[in-house]
């Protein structure tokens, strides 16, 4: 019996997915949980395999479109069977554009040129003396002016009107030139231009000096999120350094003895999520720790599900370490690198990119000294880490040189104040630069 094949609904909030490849044909015959299609959503590509053993009958969409979930993309089934019933709907489909036929239509008529032959009562026109000047700088006869001064005198404001015309014509030589220069009086083209003009009527054909493409699944996401973002969240950043001496130490012994200890190889971000997780778990933090409804509600979280920004070739993802209050250094280390490993595949899933309470976008490894991250609506919050700076401050009255890094925190206004945001980043500021201490909590 025939059955269909249905773009998979993977998410509440996703409304339609790209259809990116069809890995069996029409007419090939399937087996079950054999790979089928991937199809793109708005955060990661996916892979779906075919419900049941067959072939495949019929193939209604192409890759490339654009499918709403659930909807009808084929069906697999035997050969001969009858697969009326899975046609998807044609009603929506946009309806060819109306053709107009050529005779129908009349050629577009030149705007109709006034020449005033009007005189004045001693014989000559009635142009005023900045009229004349200007018609005569600029080339122009004055008398194929419109007069719209006092008693038909012709101001600079009529020349200028001319001027922005362009040539005029003769009625014989109307329609038969374009952007050639008119041999008669006044610039104006008369019958033996026409021979001139004619070739140069069709410009040439030349190729654009610019590429269209369309956005991907991901990258519309991502403009949709951020708009949304800069358009509804009051968003202010505070920025600090901290001596980043004792976390360089750390990370130098255990670099120097992961593998004796069975350590993953942790790394200063893999730090800073931990220190962040640690102090978003403290009571006075909450309100970072938190999502701002649109009924003005702010739910607060018993525990950090810290987002982790990671750059992939489709764009930015933000996969979502949960529980990350409650997990070891080494558990956090080893969890986001494997997130991170997904994501960059291309593998993540809507579970795994959503219900972050907080996000940390680390471009230290770019050299970026500082930055405004973005707030992840409905989040309160979000950290930017920046990379190391030599500085000097002063010790013991002399001047000493160390190793700083750079943090970055954007929060909403609408929830948290700069006083409450300030008291974080001064946190988490002691806490890394006392990491041992940390430890032992």
């Amino acid at each position: 019996m025939a059955q269909p094949i249905l773009m998979p609904n993977v998410g509440i909030s996703v409304e339609s997915c790209i259809l990116t490849e069809w890995n069996k044909k029409k007419g090939e015959v399937v087996k079950k949980d054999e790979l089928l299609f991937t199809y793109e959503t708005d955060k990661s590509t996916v892979e779906e395999t075919a419900p049941c053993d067959g072939t495949i009958l019929e193939q209604f969409f192409e890759e490339g479109d654009d499918i709403p979930v659930m909807t009808v993309i084929g069906v697999i089934g035997n050969p001969g069977e009858n697969i009326d019933e899975f046609i998807p709907s044609k009603s929506g489909e946009e309806q060819p554009p109306e053709t107009v036929n050529k005779d129908d239509t009349k050629p577009e008529q030149p705007e109709t040129i006034h020449v005033n032959t009007e005189k004045a009562e001693d014989g000559f026109l009635k142009v005023s003396p900045r009229a004349k000047a200007l018609a005569s700088k600029a080339g122009v006869d004055a008398r194929f002016a419109t007069p719209t001064g006092a008693e038909g005198r012709i101001v600079e404001g009529d020349i200028q009107v001319l001027i922005d015309r362009g040539p005029s014509a003769t009625y014989a030589a109307s329609g038969s030139f374009q952007g050639a220069k008119g041999t008669g009086i006044g610039g104006k083209f008369s019958v033996a231009d026409i021979d001139v003009a004619v070739p140069d009527a069709q410009p040439a054909e030349t190729q654009p000096n610019y590429t269209d493409e369309k956005m991907s699944g991901v990258r519309r996401a991502i403009a949709k999120t951020m708009k949304l973002s800069l358009s509804s969240i009051p968003q202010l950043t505070h920025s600090l350094s901290f001596d980043a001496t004792e976390i360089l130490e750390f990370r130098k012994k255990i670099k120097n003895s992961a593998e004796g200890m069975g350590l993953n190889n942790i790394t200063l971000n893999d730090i800073i999520l931990f220190a962040v997780s640690r102090m978003l778990s403290k009571p006075e933090h909450r309100a970072l720790n938190a999502h701002y409804l649109e009924n003005d509600t702010v739910r607060y979280f018993n525990s950090v599900n810290l987002g982790v920004a990671v750059d992939t070739e489709k764009g930015l993802l933000v996969p979502t370490l949960f529980n990350a209050d409650k997990k070891s250094l080494n558990e956090i280390s080893v969890q986001a690198k494997e997130l991170a490993a997904i994501c960059q595949k291309g593998a993540a899933t809507p579970d795994m990119l959503s219900n972050g309470t907080f996000t940390v976008s680390n471009l230290g490894v770019f050299g970026i000294e500082s930055f405004t991250p973005v707030i992840n609506p409905p989040q309160t919050g979000i950290l930017g880490v920046d990379g190391i700076t030599t500085r000097v401050k002063e010790v013991n009255g002399e001047l000493k040189a160390y190793k700083a890094m750079g943090l970055s925190l954007t929060y909403n206004h609408s929830v948290v104040d700069g006083a409450p945001a300030s008291r974080f980043l001064a946190d988490l500021k002691n806490t890394l630069e006392n990491f041992s201490v940390l430890l032992c909590k």
